[in-house]
């Protein structure tokens, strides 16, 4: 009977019991403290696993009693405001949901933790035949750090300047889980230079660079490779942007800008995607101790692919599919609220996978990394 039901899943007879809330989602959760970080977290998750079901939903053609994604909104008293679909698949990519309850004044009660009247939400990869190879590209493009060229990014982009215009940036919070959370992070980053940070959940991010944390088990070798990575990076920024120290006021400064932005950051050891996130801002703590601080500070803004590439500017070459001066990667954050999950994964699905950040039994490290220049 097992084996019937897998075959009816993989055609779309039947939702996976992942998409469908009353056996996957956080139940228990009748009544939302706002204040509850834990709360938060699952509000935020849920609205990004609903993305993922309405394109299931769409790809299956489930429309009616049928479709599941409408439960993983409607629980939390959330409205669908609008979907959002990529012009070159016509794929479902993210949503704006809007939050029904909302009748608060974001001035008068500084002590109490707001909830959003916007959460502006991003799915990951989908490995259906539907939405696979669109998915696939953008996946590139993050490791090539050139995902602000994309239509699926312009788009989500505007969506969320309008939000902003028509509410106030302390009333939207952006999501996103994988791939999402590299579209969530991107713009997030681009509207708190602009002057609107916003509050942003991160889930299982991608970090373009190798995943030295997941790869070598020696503390003491770990730090050895970042060190030696530290130095170089220093060295060739120094000598290529001594060159121009116009721009390297700029880009300080641009950083330097992020650094009050504190999103939120979920990351699962055992998850080579985002896993290096702990090992970046661990090895930043480390160089400071150590008396290295003047070195991390230059390196710890710097890639060395587009300080080998152009020093990070940005330039032409919009028509080709990655424009030749890449942008900063995305992984360069001065401050996170890091969430890491301690617990053991038992595979790779499970360890990079949305579901673990609102299981009751989660157990978490949390740490707070804020940048002190």
């Amino acid at each position: 009977m097992e084996d019937e039901d897998d075959d009816m899943v993989r055609e779309g007879l039947i939702a996976s019991p992942r998409e469908i809330f009353s056996i996957s989602g956080p139940i228990h959760l009748t009544s939302i403290d706002w204040n509850n970080s834990y709360h938060r977290t699952s509000v935020a998750s849920c609205l990004v696993q609903a993305v993922y079901t309405l394109e299931r939903d769409r790809q299956q053609s489930r429309i009616g009693l049928r479709s599941q994604a409408n439960h993983w909104w409607e629980f939390f008293n959330f409205t669908l405001a609008e979907t959002l679909i990529d012009q070159s698949d016509s794929s479902i990519y993210g949503a704006v949901f809007e939050y029904k309850l909302f009748s608060y004044n974001y001035h008068n009660n500084p002590h109490s933790k707001m909830p959003p009247r916007h959460v502006i939400a991003f799915r990951g990869t989908i490995m259906k035949r539907h939405s696979r190879s669109r998915d696939l590209r953008l996946d590139l493009r993050c490791i090539r750090d050139c995902l602000q060229d994309s239509t699926r990014f312009v788009h989500a982009i505007e969506v969320i300047q309008t939000a902003v215009a028509k509410t106030g940036n302390a009333a939207v919070w952006l999501a996103g889980h994988s791939l999402g959370a590299a579209v969530a992070l991107l713009a997030g980053k681009i509207m708190t230079r602009n002057g609107f940070p916003l509050e942003t959940y991160l889930f299982n991010p991608p970090f373009s660079s190798i995943p030295i944390e997941k790869l070598v088990k020696s503390e003491k070798l770990k730090h050895g490779v970042r060190f030696a990575g530290s130095v170089v990076k220093a060295g060739v920024a120094i000598a290529v942007k001594g060159r121009n120290h116009h721009n390297k006021g700029q880009e300080d400064d641009s950083f330097m800008k992020l650094a009050s932005w504190i999103p939120y950051l979920y990351v699962n050891p055992s998850d080579p995607i985002c896993s290096e996130y702990i090992g970046y801002f661990k090895h930043r703590n480390k160089m400071f101790e150590i008396g290295a601080g003047k070195i991390e500070m230059i390196a710890t803004r710097n890639s060395l692919r587009s300080l080998l590439s152009g020093g990070g500017s940005r330039g032409g070459g919009g028509g080709s599919s990655c424009s030749d001066s890449s942008s900063e990667p995305l992984h360069l954050l001065p401050s996170a609220y890091m969430t890491i999950n301690t617990s053991k994964s038992p595979d790779f699905k499970r360890a990079h996978g949305l579901h673990q950040w609102w299981d009751p039994m989660f157990n978490g490290e949390y740490v707070l990394h804020q940048f002190n220049h």
